[in-house]
C-alpha cells in the first residue's frame, strides 16, 4: 500500500539524485545564500526525501547550477632560459650595385658595406640609406656614371664626405648641419661623372624631396630669428 502511495507520488529517488541535492545544498550555504538554520532544516529534508520531487523542491529557489567549464590544461612550462641579446648586424666589406641600360635600387633595412661602388652606364642607381643601420666608422660609397645618375639619400645624423669629380656632368652635394656627435658615422662619397650626375641630399626618413626643401627653409628662417634675437 506505502509503495502504491510513493508511486503516485513521484519516482523513488536515488542516492545519486540525493547527494547531487546536498551538494547544491552546501554550496548555497558557502555562498551565504542560505543561512544555518535554514541549511540544516533542508539538509535533514534531503535525507529524508524519497521521491526525486521532494528533492527538487529544495532547490527550487536556488540558482541553477551554472555548467561546469572545461578546464584547459595547463601551459606546459618552458625551460627557463635568459633573453637572447639581438644579434650583431654583420657588416659586409664591399658590394656592387649596378643599374647598366637599366636601374639598380637599394631601399629599407639594407646593410651598407664598408665599401660599396655604384654604377650606372646610360641607366640609373639609387642608394637610399635613411632606414640602413651604418656601421661606425666609415662608410664609403664609390660612385662611377656615364650617361647615367647615382642618387644617394643619407639620413640626419650623419658626418658626410663628398669629394668626386664631373666631366660634362655633375657632382652635387648641398652641405648640411653636421651632427652634435663627433663619433657619429662617417658617410664618405667619391668618384667620378661622365655625361652623367651624382646627386647626395639628406632627408628624414619618409621625407620627400620637396619636404626637405621646406624644412631647410624653415631652418634658416628660425636661425635668422634666433640672430636677430641675439640667442
Amino acid at each position: 500500500m506505502n509503495e502504491e502511495k510513493r508511486g503516485a507520488a513521484g519516482s523513488r529517488s536515488s542516492e545519486r539524485d540525493r547527494e547531487a541535492v546536498i551538494d547544491r545544498l552546501s554550496d548555497a550555504f558557502a555562498d551565504d545564500r542560505l543561512g544555518m538554520e535554514e541549511f540544516e532544516r533542508r539538509l535533514e529534508l534531503a535525507h529524508r526525501a524519497e521521491t526525486s520531487e521532494e528533492l527538487t523542491e529544495l532547490l527550487a529557489d536556488l540558482p541553477r547550477e551554472a555548467a561546469p567549464v572545461a578546464r584547459r590544461p595547463d601551459p606546459v612550462p618552458s625551460h627557463p632560459s635568459t633573453p637572447r641579446p639581438p644579434a650583431p648586424v654583420r657588416v659586409p666589406e664591399k658590394s656592387l650595385v649596378a643599374g647598366v641600360l637599366g636601374g639598380g635600387d637599394r631601399s629599407g633595412g639594407w646593410v651598407p658595406a664598408r665599401n660599396t661602388t655604384a654604377i650606372g652606364v646610360m641607366g640609373g642607381v639609387s642608394l637610399d640609406l635613411r632606414e640602413s643601420p651604418l656601421a661606425s666608422g666609415v662608410t664609403e660609397i664609390e660612385c662611377y656614371t656615364l650617361m647615367g645618375g647615382i642618387d644617394i639619400i643619407a639620413p640626419p645624423g650623419v658626418h658626410i664626405e663628398c669629394n668626386g669629380i664631373g666631366f660634362l656632368g655633375g657632382f652635387e652635394y648641398r652641405q648640411e648641419e653636421p651632427p652634435m656627435d663627433p663619433d657619429a658615422p662617417v658617410l664618405r662619397i667619391s668618384g667620378f661623372a661622365v655625361m652623367g650626375g651624382v646627386s647626395v641630399s639628406v632627408r628624414e626618413p619618409g621625407e620627400s624631396a620637396g619636404d626637405a626643401k621646406r624644412r631647410r627653409r624653415a631652418l634658416r628662417k628660425e636661425r635668422r630669428r634666433a640672430l636677430r634675437r641675439g640667442d
